[in-house]
């Protein structure tokens, strides 16, 4: 049984599978930020972490004064 929700629309392939999701932005903005959210997150997972002192004395380094 599938559930049709209004401002939703799946993109299928020819033999019927779901392959992408079309939103309604004026209903869904809020839900398609916090999805957008995760990807992000998702993809920057495996990038290397750098401490707050070392990211404040590279801003230092670069003439940033606002990261004293």
């Amino acid at each position: 049984m599938s559930m049709v929700l209004e401002g939703i629309q799946f993109v299928t392939d020819t033999s019927g599978k779901q392959k992408a999701v079309i939103l309604d932005l004026e209903r869904y903005s809020e839900i398609w930020e916090d999805i957008y959210d995760v990807l992000v997150a998702r993809e920057r997972e495996n990038e290397p972490l750098e401490s707050l002192e070392d990211v404040k004395k590279a801003l230092i380094a670069e003439g940033n004064s606002a990261a004293q």
